[in-house]
């Protein structure tokens, strides 16, 4: 086996920095509801989401498999410039779509990266078409919809349980499972989205003869992907982590835990038989369902619109950019810096667009600007019962307050007047 060359120490240094975005992209997955809810401090709760992913990682690496061996060709011809141009086009993605605070997919910005360079680098024939459909559109449709049908349910029988009893008496309970829910989030989290980087890697190393074809990660590659996802973790994405808790609909504790519960099990499940699902798209389909599962609750469609739109962008989004980067990176060492180049200019100027108007653990639970009454939300509000606890405070809401016995909390509150 050859030597570590300087273009794939980039492509490693690269894929861990597409890592730590995952990280912080994807903290909302497991921490958005515990957060708005109250059951956690925002900085506690983002400490203990990003241990549990670094020992996620160690649990398995049938994920990581199916990138470096599934989607993409190992014998196609594909050169570590590919995959560099391809983290390139992930990254960017994924901080596009956290400065606007939208809950999109790292898994799939980083298999549209992929795609997108190997198309234009050595044509199609280095794309596994029937892996990427059996094992990337299909779970990409089926989870979220499988996620948010089954927390609907577990949100109903949630409240049916429980309403004999007073919210003073359930409160402690249904903190502590969110807790623990929470923290299968994030363990599931880590089996799942800290393999892709590995997988990643995996695939560089083996593009350049480090390792052999259909290896596993090496121990190095575990512990350091394993690590960068949970230093991002840590940072916190604090802009989805409020589009999550507070933008689709408002969570109470026992919305919550269904939430987190549902998202779990379907993650877990899916690293197990190696589907690299995207967990966004998973958790924001359990929290729709548990917005749905609540009776009086309403989801902001035009907040969950904006989100599907952007799950459908992503792909070719990524793929896209990513090929252009490839298409630059194949002109050789000049080529690849000033993809290099760019990509750092571009994502300082992220950043620092992202400093106008800063979230962060101290503002997350705040509502922003409010957001307009779609013709879904006023239909479903002219025929379904106020959310308990919640007042009528929306503008051309009509509907009584709700029952005395239901005190306003500040989340529920906010459902009537954004």
């Amino acid at each position: 086996m050859e030597h570590i060359t300087l273009l794939i120490g980039i492509v490693i240094v690269t894929a861990l920095v597409f890592d730590f975005t995952n990280g912080f992209h994807d903290t909302a997955n497991a921490m958005a509801t515990t957060i708005s809810t109250g059951a956690l401090g925002p900085r506690v709760a983002v400490a203990m989401s990003a241990v549990l992913n670094l020992v996620g990682a160690f649990l398995s690496v049938e994920v990581a498999k199916t990138i470096s061996g599934g989607i993409i060709d190992e014998g196609s011809g594909i050169q570590p410039e590919v995959i560099f141009a391809g983290l390139v086009g992930a990254i960017l993605w994924n901080l596009v779509t956290w400065l606007a605070g939208l809950p999109s997919s790292s898994s799939h910005a980083l298999f549209g990266g992929l795609i997108g360079a190997t198309v234009v680098s050595v044509g199609l024939d280095g794309v596994n078409g029937d892996a990427i459909v059996m094992k990337v559109l299909i779970p990409a449709v089926a989870a979220p919809i499988v996620a948010g049908i089954a927390t609907l349910a577990a949100t109903r029988l949630t409240y049916r349980l429980g309403r004999d009893r007073s919210p003073e008496d359930t409160a402690k309970g249904y903190r502590a499972g969110q807790i623990a829910s929470a923290a299968l989030v994030s363990l599931a989290h880590g089996t799942n989205d800290a393999q892709k980087t590995m997988g990643v890697i995996t695939l560089a190393l083996v593009t350049g003869n480090v390792v052999a074809p259909d290896s596993d990660p090496p121990l190095w590659v575990i512990v350091s992907a394993g690590l960068a996802i949970a230093l991002g973790t840590y940072l916190g994405g604090w802009r989805i982590i409020r589009t999550m808790g507070k933008g689709i609909t408002d969570i109470q504790p026992p919305q919550g835990f269904a939430a987190q519960t549902g998202a779990a099990t379907v993650i877990l499940a899916s690293s197990h038989i190696g589907f690299a699902l995207s967990t966004t798209q998973v958790c924001s389909g359990a929290v729709m369902g548990a917005g749905v599962g609540r009776k009086g609750a309403v989801v902001r469609w035009s907040t969950a619109g904006r989100m599907v739109v952007a799950w459908v962008l992503t792909l070719p989004a990524a793929g896209l950019v990513a090929g252009a980067a490839a298409l630059l990176a194949d002109q050789g060492n000049a080529g690849i810096t000033a993809v290099a180049v760019l990509a750092v200019l571009a994502c300082g100027a992220i950043w620092m667009l992202s400093r106008r108007k800063p979230v962060d653990h101290t503002n997350v639970n705040e509502v922003g600007t409010q957001e307009p009454v779609g013709a879904v939300t006023a239909a479903l509000r002219s025929v379904a019962p106020p959310p308990a606890g919640a007042s009528s405070a929306a503008p051309g809401d009509t509907t009584p307050e709700s029952t005395p016995e239901q005190p306003p909390t500040p989340a529920v509150a906010s459902s009537t007047t954004r």
